[in-house]
Formats: C-alpha cells, structure tokens, sequence
C-alpha cells in the first residue's frame, strides 16, 4: 500500500501545483491515474503471489474507491462548488487508495479546505465579504421573496482545492506508512 500512498501524494503534489499556478487540474494528471489504478492493483496482487479472484478483487476495489470518492465532489460539482478537475483528482485518489484511504483522504481534504480557506480569505482581505455572502447563501431560500437578497457573482469566492487534497492525501499516508 505504501507505493500507492507514494504515488496519490505525487499525482495530488503536481495536481496543487497546477492548481495554485492556473486554476486548473490537467487531465493528464487526473485521468492517467484514475485509468492506471486499477491494473496496478491488479498487477501488484499478482505479484504478492495472490490468486486471481483476490487480483480482481483488488481492482474492483480500485474502481469502487473511485466512485465513492466521486459521490460527494460530484454532487457539489453539480452546484458550481468545486470544479472538475478537483471531481477528477478525489475519483484518481479514490482509485489508488481504494474505499477506506480514498474516502479518509477526502474527508482529510475537506477538512485541510475548512482550515486553508478562512486563512486565504484573510490574507486577501476577503474573509468578513465571503462570511457575508455564505450567511446570505443559506438565508435567502428560508426568507419570503420580497425580504431576498440577491448576490452579484462577482463577488462570489472561489477557492482552489487542489492544496487541501494534497494536505489530505500527505496526511493519510502519514497515518498510514506503517501499515
């Protein structure tokens, strides 16, 4: 497991440089692995002698990691929450760590987000702004029509994900080197 703890660390290290540089994931970093996952599982239970019900075993847990870890990202996709290369790289994270490490690494991440993205927001002078809007955001739909505030898009925060999955995929394989 360790390899694959190795290799979801690179691919979310290059995927939050590329985050932080243009706002956006490659493909080539997100499908690569997403595609290459399950036949490295595969590949690697053949060569721990196993059986070829434990080998496909392995990458059916490979694709499963993958669409459990797309669950939530793509409902929040769906809500112009996250963009798609962040969708991508959780489901490439969920295929290489399978279930358990790739929906740990996502809880990780989220939580990694809900501490980096106050301290971004503040150190761009826009933390009270967006608190403003997010309480406007979950407001608007209990109030009446009339009393509604509408909210401008521009002034709409986006945050770029890609380094809060880097800090939730380093801070599983942290937990999990050992084992």
């Amino acid at each position: 497991m360790i390899y694959f703890l190795v290799a979801a660390a690179v691919i979310a290290a290059i995927a939050a440089a590329f985050d932080l540089r243009s706002g956006e994931i490659p493909n080539w970093v997100t499908l690569g692995p997403l595609l290459i996952a399950p036949i490295a599982h595969i590949a690697f239970a053949f060569a721990r002698h196993s059986t070829a019900q434990a080998a496909l075993y392995e990458g059916g847990s490979s694709l499963l990691g993958a669409i459990g870890c797309s669950i939530v990202p793509a409902i929040l996709y769906r809500q112009d929450a996250i963009g798609g290369g962040d969708l991508k790289l959780l489901a490439a994270i969920g295929a290489l760590l399978q279930p358990h490490f790739g929906l740990e690494t996502e809880m990780y991440s989220f939580f990694a987000a809900g501490l980096i993205a106050p301290a971004f927001l503040a150190y761009e002078g826009k933390l009270f702004r967006t608190i403003k809007n997010t309480v406007l955001l979950a407001a608007n739909p209990l109030l009446p029509k009339k009393k509604r505030k509408p909210i401008e898009p521009a002034l709409l925060t986006w945050f770029r994900f890609g380094p809060a999955i880097f800090v939730g995929t380093c801070f599983t394989a942290y937990l999990h080197w050992r084992h």
